[in-house]
């Protein structure tokens, strides 16, 4: 192709499909432009001990153009997409349009609120590492002002805490919290007791982990309780505001509300014009393209994708990375002019879902692990599929540090408003959400079902 133009492919999302996705494409005969809102890829699948402050965010974040700086043919573009023109093959940003020859939508999901946006602002999600960190500061700030309050019912109120949705994330974010009442923090307080704090998770199916074997959700259940956190099954959240939430008819009063019950898919459907699922997921070829335009790709959450039996791909990392590479090669194939790959086929590695200090479960085919081989499992999944040498020591030695001494290394409150009370959102009541919506919202594929092997879930 020397002398020629080389053909302009755009990654919109460096999440884990649209990283493998560049990886595919490095040192061939096109310029590669990856387009990201910020500057580092995420690890999500550990993104909940950032929030409990087991680790801090560098640990499990890295510069992406320090990931793909190596390749000649690849440039990466800090910018926020916001629309696409599909008739002159541009992609709007807030930095100026981008011209492409070849288009792959790798924009990941966002947390679902089930028509309550107005939620956000009191249950927040667990997506991105200001996601994390704010967590951390309401879990740690709890603490302080239940220390600071001489009123019992103010401070059972800020010693309360609610996790909603019952899949992987909130059910690590639930154990999480137990821990770092019940381990962490008893000897750094003199007025108030941490033990004495109050875990809820509420789920609104009838059991935890609806992907995984009853027994092996039954184990976690087990454990959880174990770590007296109170699980609720079989009830929706209706309402949410800053003093609690609502399952109906029952109140919770609490200080801290964490959302984990589900995700929507980023608004790529829209920018396209194209038919979406219910969970704004866009319907997609065999190949992943457009079913009318072969020359765009959608990957990830973004992707309504079915197996080869027409089951649908669930939205994890090994399932977005995997379709990262797919379309990566299939590319690279047909601007060489090389035969292109068959139709997309996925392959489930198993899953994987951890409750806390030596209780998690495993499931590889038909090999099940539970308990602490389990979460030693599962430690060393994730410690291998960190990026970078120097990650993976760090997170190990702080894992090994925590497990000895029981203690939380990031025990930081950051961010703004940290020395005073949240904003105060109005509580008129609002529409409730009937379960029928969650169910309904929830349709295909769930972006938060089990972990799996090796990575679970979540960007494009």
């Amino acid at each position: 192709m020397t002398g020629e133009r080389r053909p302009h492919i755009v990654i919109v999302g460096a999440g884990f499909g649209g990283l493998e996705a560049a990886k595919a494409l490095a040192g061939t005969q096109a310029e590669v432009t990856v387009i990201d809102r910020q500057n580092h890829h995420c690890f999500q699948p550990l993104l909940y001990q950032v929030a409990s402050a087991a680790l801090s965010p560098a640990d499990v974040a890295w510069p992406i153009r320090s990931i793909l700086g190596r390749h000649p043919n690849i440039s990466v573009l800090m910018a926020e997409v916001t629309g696409i023109d599909r008739d002159a093959c541009h992609v709007h940003s807030d930095v100026g349009d981008i011209p492409y020859d070849h288009l792959i939508l790798a924009t990941g999901a966002t947390h679902s609120y089930f028509g309550n946006p107005e939620w956000e602002g009191v249950a927040p999600g667990l997506k991105t590492i200001e996601d994390a960190t704010e967590i951390r500061r309401r879990i740690l700030l709890a603490f302080e002002r239940a220390e600071a309050t001489s009123d019992p019912v103010e401070r059972e109120r800020l010693l309360t805490f609610v996790v909603i949705g019952g899949g992987p994330t909130g059910v690590e974010m639930a154990g999480a919290i137990a821990e770092i009442a019940r381990d962490a923090l008893p000897l750094d307080f003199r007025h108030v007791d941490p033990r004495t704090a109050r875990v809820v998770l509420v789920e609104a199916g009838p059991r935890l982990l609806a992907a995984l074997p009853e027994h092996l959700a039954d184990y976690v259940a087990r454990a959880l309780a174990a770590m007296r956190v109170e699980l609720v099954t079989g009830q929706p959240v209706t309402h949410c505001d800053t003093h609690g939430v609502a399952l109906g008819e029952r109140r919770i009063e609490a200080a801290t509300i964490i959302w984990a019950a589900g995700v929507i898919a980023s608004p790529a459907a829209r920018w396209l014009g194209v038919e979406k699922d219910k969970a704004g997921r866009v319907r997609v070829s065999p190949d992943l393209s457009l079913p009318d335009d072969r020359d765009i790709f959608v990957i990830g959450d973004t992707a309504a994708i079915t197996d080869g039996k027409g089951k649908p791909v669930p939205g994890l990392a090994p399932a977005a990375k995997q379709a990262g590479a797919y379309v990566g090669r299939l590319l690279a194939a047909r601007i060489a002019g090389r035969t292109e790959p068959g139709p997309f086929i996925y392959r489930h590695q198993g899953d994987l879902a951890t409750v806390g200090r030596k209780a998690a479960v495993v499931r590889i085919g038909r090999i099940e692990l539970k308990g602490l081989i389990g979460w030693l499992f599962w430690s060393f999944v994730h410690i291998h599929f960190l990026v970078g040498r120097r990650n993976r020591w760090i997170v190990g030695i702080h894992w090994a540090w925590n497990f000895i001494t029981f203690q939380r290394s990031a025990r930081l409150i950051t961010g703004a408003a940290a020395s005073s009370e949240e904003p105060i959102l109005a509580d008129e009541p609002t529409d409730q959400a009937p379960q029928a919506a969650q169910e309904e919202a929830e349709t295909g594929p769930p972006a938060d079902a089990a972990q799996e092997l090796p990575l679970r879930r979540r960007q494009g």
